[in-house]
């Protein structure tokens, strides 16, 4: 018999931004590569507990065919002769949720729903972790929705998570043409696979990922006047970067993965500005 994957989980989405995603956290080696799936203005499914990885991409098609979360769940687990120790969790492109436990997942195991988000979770150590999945999401409203499913996941650890213990944890967020370059819809895609505190470690990566990827209003760049150009084409020569400004700073930035927060010369963002200063 497969593994189960034992797990706690939350579907979610800002409609307002246009963001669909999941987070999770296991006594299972490589969560993510199994119980997230997400597909910009479609959905956002966990399947866990013996997961059938099927549900993933099944569901989804399922409800771009117009599907909503609980007809999808019903669908899925009406065709599946495995579902009495399936959990699976579905948000759909309206916010509508729903969650499903068969009978056969191992204690604790349940979950909620409400506008936005659907929380489950099997061999937990009480109902205490999903619902504090579920009351932090809804506290946290107006967050950008990747930070607030972090802190979903860190409260339900706190909470009591999974009763065997940690592994490994996911963050998945998808937003239409909102990843690298403008050419992906992954918006973030962060996973620990082996980790002593997967949650502390899931939130030092995405951490690094925004430094790298993250966006700064451009409202907050800072003008790059003739004292601010001259610093700036000094620091880059002393790190072997000479020419032109216009040439120099994109060559450094691509070097130290910067190079999503480069926009001409006549402004900088303050954080290639920082990490720049720091070298």
């Amino acid at each position: 018999m497969a593994r189960p994957v034992a797990t706690y989980s939350i579907c979610a989405c800002d409609l307002e931004a246009g963001q669909w995603g999941v987070a999770t956290q296991s006594k299972f080696l490589a969560v993510g590569s199994v119980v997230p799936w997400a597909e910009p203005h479609v959905g956002a499914i966990a399947t866990q507990s013996y997961a059938n990885p099927r549900y993933g991409p099944g569901g989804l098609r399922l409800l771009r065919e117009g599907l909503s979360a609980a007809e999808t769940v019903t669908r899925l687990t009406a065709e599946d002769e495995g579902r009495d120790q399936r959990q699976l969790g579905i948000v759909d492109n309206e916010g509508r949720s729903a969650s499903f436990t068969g009978p056969g997942c191992h204690d604790w195991a349940g979950g909620l729903t409400g506008p936005c988000f659907a929380a489950q979770g099997n061999i937990l150590v009480s109902e205490a972790t999903v619902a504090a999945l579920a009351a932090t999401f809804e506290s946290t409203a107006g967050k950008p929705l990747a930070e607030r499913l972090l802190e979903c996941l860190a409260a339900a650890q706190a909470a009591g998570g999974d009763r065997r213990g940690q592994q490994s944890a996911a963050l998945l967020v998808v937003e239409r043409d909102g990843g690298y370059a403008g050419l992906s819809d992954v918006l973030v895609d962060v996973r620990v696979d082996d980790h002593e505190r997967p949650v502390e470690e899931l939130a030092r990566l995405y951490r690094m990922h925004q430094s790298l990827f993250g966006k700064t209003p451009k409202e907050e760049w800072v003008d790059v006047d003739d004292d601010l150009a001259a610093e700036l084409a000094q620091r880059l020569t002393r790190l072997g970067y000479e020419g032109g400004l216009d040439q120099a700073l994109p060559a450094w930035a691509g070097t130290e993965n910067l190079e999503e927060r480069v926009d001409g010369v006549d402004r900088i963002d303050p954080v290639v500005l920082e990490e720049l200063r720091s070298r």
